[in-house]
């Protein structure tokens, strides 16, 4: 197990304190953090998602008039 040291602001530690009164606080922080390293790991995948998608768009060639004629009359 490893330990670790940050510092929060004094109302935060209190509401915590307040909040987890007679829980494992060590317990309900690698909780979190947990929580948060996959939140944090879930918003890169979506961010390269994204981008690829965003990407893909701009390197394909735009359609011509004729070929969306074609694919809005087969649409009907």
């Amino acid at each position: 197990m490893a330990i670790v040291n940050y510092s929060v602001p004094g109302e935060i530690k209190d509401a915590f304190n307040e909040a987890f009164d007679g829980e494992n606080k060590s317990a309900v922080i690698a909780e979190l953090m947990r929580r948060a390293v996959l939140d944090r790991e879930l918003a890169m995948r979506r961010w390269s998602l994204l981008q690829a998608l965003v990407q893909g768009r701009t390197s394909r060639p735009a359609a011509s008039d004729r070929a969306l004629r074609t694919a809005r009359a087969l649409r009907r």
